[in-house]
């Protein structure tokens, strides 16, 4: 049998502990992690399935909900199942190439979630604010590339953190608290001056998640307004029954994602299992509600998906219809 284990001083290596201090609780902290990526898996390829094969939802809003689905499987593929081997077979060892590169692909795919609930937010904008125009503002092409330069931006503002860390010295002793590759975490094993990397990383987070929340709060400012002017309570219920979805969306993923942050920079005084834990949930939960929030509160993607699990477990040649 190959053995898998190596020495914390090879000199290509990383050493990933999983969740500290709850080393011996590995299995069962296991099986809620891979539930709920399996959750998350099975309800957002769910969503793109069908999307992808009814014709009548090839419309922007389900576009932009492919999209966020996109995100969420591959910001948790980037570093579950490396967890997964952590606490089931005790495969710690990450080589130096391998963590940088988890680490670029894991907060480049969370960068574009976030640009997608911005998206989102000015779609809900649009068709509240100016329903008249949505279909020639917020075409499917234009969706396209509002997404192409949510990822251009992910992809620019993340790089610089493996590049600067790539070219720093790192101790003998590299190993890292935590369950994936997590930016701060491998700073702190370099021997060299990571003020660069410290301060370009707390910027990036502050500014895309200042930048993202700021333009979803003026979407949502604006919407609110134009809700004012409408006399017709019927109206503005319909009218806030649209972004019910996308709310949930957001309370799923920015408190938890700005409590995780704030904790593990500035709560020295937290535990750091209690950190890790944080951070870890923080990318497993939204992959796993967002299609449920969505299924639930979208009618016509809500009756589509009936249609096939009906379709999957109903006798061959019979047909259902959503009521």
């Amino acid at each position: 049998m190959a053995n898998f284990s190596f020495s914390p001083s090879d000199s290509s290596i990383f050493i990933l502990t999983g969740i500290p201090g709850l080393e011996a609780d590995h299995i069962w902290i296991s099986i809620p992690f891979s539930a709920f990526y399996i959750m998350g898996l099975l309800g957002n390829f769910t969503v793109l399935f069908v999307v992808g094969k009814e014709q009548t939802l090839h419309k922007p809003m389900y576009l932009l909900l492919c999209m966020l689905a996109l995100s969420d499987i591959t910001t948790s593929t980037s570093f579950v199942p490396k967890a997964l081997c952590i606490f089931w077979f005790n495969l710690k060892s990450i080589t130096v190439k391998s963590c940088l590169t988890q680490m670029f692909f894991f907060y480049a795919f969370s960068t574009m979630h976030s640009a997608v609930l911005v998206t989102m937010a000015f779609d809900r904008y649009v068709a509240i604010c100016n329903p008249l125009r949505y279909a020639t503002i917020l075409t499917n092409a234009r969706i396209a590339k509002l997404g192409l330069v949510g990822l251009t931006r992910a992809v620019l503002f993340i790089l610089p953190m493996p590049l600067l860390l790539s070219r720093q010295p790192f101790c003998a002793n590299r190993i890292i608290p935590h369950t994936y590759c997590d930016h701060i975490a491998v700073a702190k094993v370099s021997c060299g001056d990571i003020t660069a990397s410290r301060v370009y990383g707390m910027l990036m987070a502050f500014v895309i998640i200042g930048f993202d929340l700021t333009l979803i709060g003026l979407s949502y400012g604006l919407i609110i307004r134009t809700l004012l002017r409408i006399s017709s309570k019927e109206a503005n219920q319909k009218a806030l029954n649209t972004c019910t979805a996308h709310i949930c969306a957001l309370m799923t993923s920015y408190p938890l994602g700005l409590l995780s942050s704030l904790s593990h920079r500035f709560g020295q005084g937290i535990t750091p299992h209690v950190h890790i834990l944080l951070s870890n949930l923080h990318y497993l939960i939204p992959p796993m509600l967002n299609p449920i929030i969505y299924g639930i509160n979208t009618k016509d993607l809500r009756d589509k998906m009936v249609k096939y699990i009906c379709r999957m477990y109903s006798p061959r040649g019979t047909d259902f219809k959503p009521s």
